[in-house]
């Protein structure tokens, strides 16, 4: 009786070991909040599965998954060819979520401000460095924008909210698509640089006469102002969950491997600054256990967790690309 108990206890324990699996991932601060949200609603429901994500940065998240070195990486910048070619596992991107990237400011006395593209490219590349500039108070008639220095900032790290702001800007100013470009670290011409969306968030709360760029999410947390930007109908816009999607609408066909820009989207209600941010995942995981996790975690963000991501400021995917993906999904091995 008592071999019994104990033999039974060890298929128990063994069963138990076979079950529990760890998943490591890393990469971008943009989808920060709602990954933290998923990942631990989906380890509560099914107990033995740990998911250790580090928001270290979509540069950061690239190297460590191409290279190996976690489950899966995340990222805002789509990959390049030579990326995909160069990396140690074969990968599909899978968009998961849409975010808004806002321009944030700490202006003593103003709480409201529009920031026409040509101006934000303009301070971005130091040639407006003073609040009451006229092309600034153009803008914002009524508003008490005082003699005070702009203190850009920007990210120090590789940063996929910085590829998708350069991207914007590379857009709406040949200056800048001809100087700087779009990318995760380009080479800044003025301001300081802060780690991640916190660092950014951290400097302008700090700063008086701060701009900088952030994840929406990120200003609504730390209280912090936001403008609007017209878009490329003509509008002023306020980031919104609505402006986004409005963005994403503007996509006819989505490329079979997802790597697609909003950014300066058509469409009178479309939000500027826009984007998909994405998971780098193997097509094929070299730990089938591994792999069985990471496509029921994935299937489970698509038909579950979308639902969730407007509580936090972020647009879920379109019907039609959500249920694109979710093919996609079902075809990793």
């Amino acid at each position: 009786m008592k071999k019994s108990l104990v033999a039974i206890l060890l298929i128990v324990l063994c069963m138990s070991a076979a079950q529990a699996q760890k998943l490591t991932g890393a990469g971008a601060t943009f989808p920060y909040p709602i990954y933290s949200k998923w990942f631990s609603e989906y380890s509560r429901a099914h107990p033995g599965v740990e998911i250790n994500y580090q928001s270290i940065g979509s540069g950061g998240g690239i190297k460590q998954f191409t290279s190996g070195l976690v489950d899966f990486g995340a990222s805002d910048v789509p990959l390049t060819d030579d990326q995909i070619g160069a990396s140690k596992v074969k990968l599909t991107m899978i968009p998961t979520v849409l975010g808004a990237v806002v321009p944030i400011f700490n202006v003593p006395g103003v709480s409201d401000l529009k920031l026409s593209p040509d101006v934000l490219a303009d301070i971005f590349l130091g040639k407006i460095n003073n609040w009451n500039d006229g092309r600034i108070t153009k803008d914002n008639p009524g508003a008490s924008l005082p003699n005070l220095k702009i203190v850009v900032v920007h990210r120090s790290d590789g940063s996929g909210t910085t590829f998708i702001f350069t991207d914007y800007l590379s857009k709406v100013s040949s200056e800048w698509a001809n100087g700087p470009g779009k990318g995760a670290s380009p080479s800044w011409p003025v301001g300081v640089g802060g780690k991640g969306n916190e660092g950014v968030a951290g400097f302008v709360r700090q700063l008086p006469g701060a701009l900088g760029y952030v994840e929406l999410i990120y200003a609504l947390q730390n209280h912090i102002s936001y403008g609007e930007v017209k878009n490329a109908a003509g509008n002023w816009q306020k980031a919104s969950i609505d402006g986004v999607t409005a963005a994403a609408a503007s996509i006819k066909t989505l490329p079979a491997d997802y790597r697609v820009s909003i950014t300066n989207a058509p469409g009178k209600d479309a939000y500027p600054i826009s984007s998909f941010t994405w998971m780098l995942v193997p097509l094929r995981s070299t730990d089938p256990a591994k792999g069985k996790v990471l496509k029921d975690l994935l299937s489970w963000i698509v038909n579950s967790g979308e639902g969730e991501v407007s509580s936090l400021s972020y647009a879920p995917l379109p019907k039609s690309v959500a249920e694109k993906v979710l093919k996609t999904v079902y075809s990793l091995q």
